[in-house]
């Protein structure tokens, strides 16, 4: 690590890591920008519950299939370029959603927003653990935390423009270009030089296919995987889509659960979507001491509790209020499960550096991909309101799985993301 008089980071590593800090924030809020407007979107197209369901599935299709080409790029480009280059695509994507003619397009759309959110979130994790080790200690967190900072706030965008009653095609452009320059301006402070360049001081370089490897992880020369390490991983992929399909509920269906079932304003119906990503932010800001103090498995435990209580209070009670409560609840609740799936993978034996984690991060999208349709074909058969059950179950089977994360243990520097 290069460190000044004061044994601070340089300025160099100070100003990529606030350059990080500008790509995540940007992710987070271009998506969040059009959320909001999804109503507004599915009575224009004049489509169902199954078929809005299907169409915004195309989001987290395009991440699934374009997922293995992240890598690709990041070689090619670098990570801060990569990233760059996706958000501005994303951002194109966002737009073109917006201004669909028809849920064919709508649909084509997401897809292609999706696979380059995808792009964008391999990018800016790999730069974002690249400058990690320039500092010698764990500040992922923090980029996510920011993450979540970004999506509250194009939420609010959204909200605003609502009540503005501005155009949606002229919101999503001011949007786009705004965060799209925010992220060319971020690219100047970026760490220079290629991603495979050992980092000062650790001698850390970045594996061959453009992802990190991962601090922490056990060197090569693991026992072979026995059948009580599969079961583990597949029970934390379980217990990664349980977190996704929380945080999708509240992306695809919070707003259209609050119009359209409970009749809320339309800028009042964005509470559901802000309140998901506010409480997270702030499980998130905390999750790292909650961890060390009583470990993971406690930490979900307790989570997957609240998101269970919170939200299936709201859905058994349904109120305004309430429910935006019970949102924020299930926010909090999931917090820290993504984190904390991928970092026991990781550690997981039987499995090369970095391979748990490259596992559960592909297949936990599987919840944002699964979840509207099915959400979605339940809600045309029964109600939005029994759709949602999805996430205080999710919440139940997070406390019947935790068992297979860690106990209480020492705190450490790591760089699980």
């Amino acid at each position: 690590m290069t460190i000044d008089v004061l044994g601070r980071p340089e300025l160099a590593e100070r100003r990529a890591r606030a350059a990080v800090a500008v790509l995540f924030f940007t992710n987070g809020a271009l998506f969040a920008n059009l959320l909001p407007r999804y109503p507004q979107i599915k009575a224009e197209l004049g489509i169902g519950n199954a078929a809005y369901g299907l169409a915004v599935a195309a989001f987290p299709a395009g991440a699934v299939v374009a997922g293995l080409g992240a890598g690709v790029l990041v070689r090619r480009l670098g990570s801060a370029r990569a990233a760059v280059a996706s958000t501005l695509l994303t951002a194109a994507g966002i737009l073109l959603a917006g201004l669909s003619p028809s849920v064919v397009l709508f649909a084509a759309a997401l897809f292609l927003a999706g696979a380059m959110d995808a792009f964008t979130d391999v990018a800016q994790n790999a730069h974002g653990l690249r400058v990690q080790r320039r500092y010698g200690r764990s500040i992922i967190n923090s980029f996510h935390a920011i993450w979540s900072i970004g999506a509250v706030t194009g939420g609010a965008m959204a909200a605003g423009a609502i009540a503005l009653d501005l155009p949606l095609g002229a919101h999503l452009l001011i949007s786009g270009v705004l965060f799209g320059t925010a992220a060319c301006v971020a690219l100047r402070f970026c760490l220079p030089g290629p991603d495979t360049e050992p980092d000062e001081g650790t001698g850390a370089e970045t594996e061959p296919k453009g992802e990190p490897r991962v601090k922490g992880s056990a060197a090569a020369g693991r026992p072979a995987m026995t059948s009580r390490t599969r079961y583990v991983l597949a029970a934390l992929v379980l217990i990664a889509t349980a977190g996704t399909l929380v945080e999708d509920a509240g992306n695809s269906w919070a707003t259209l659960y609050l119009s359209d079932s409970l009749n809320a304003s339309a800028a009042l119906a964005a509470s559901g979507f802000i309140a998901l990503v506010g409480a997270q932010f702030i499980g998130r800001i905390l999750g790292d001491r909650l961890v060390d103090r009583f470990g993971q498995r406690a930490v979900a435990r307790a989570g997957g509790l609240v998101a269970a209580a919170g939200m299936g209070l709201a859905l058994a009670v349904p109120t305004v209020p309430g429910t935006i409560l019970g949102f924020a609840a299930a926010g909090f609740g999931v917090a820290t499960l993504v984190p904390a799936a991928m970092h026991e993978a990781d550690e997981l034996p039987g499995l090369k550096p970095g391979s748990g984690l490259t596992i559960v991060s592909w297949l936990m999208r599987l919840g944002f991909l699964l979840s509207p349709p099915v959400v979605g074909l339940v809600a045309d058969e029964a109600g939005l309101r029994l759709g949602l059950l999805v996430v205080p179950l999710a919440g139940v089977l997070v406390v019947v799985l935790a068992g297979v994360l860690g106990a209480r243990k020492p705190q450490r520097a790591s760089s699980e993301g």
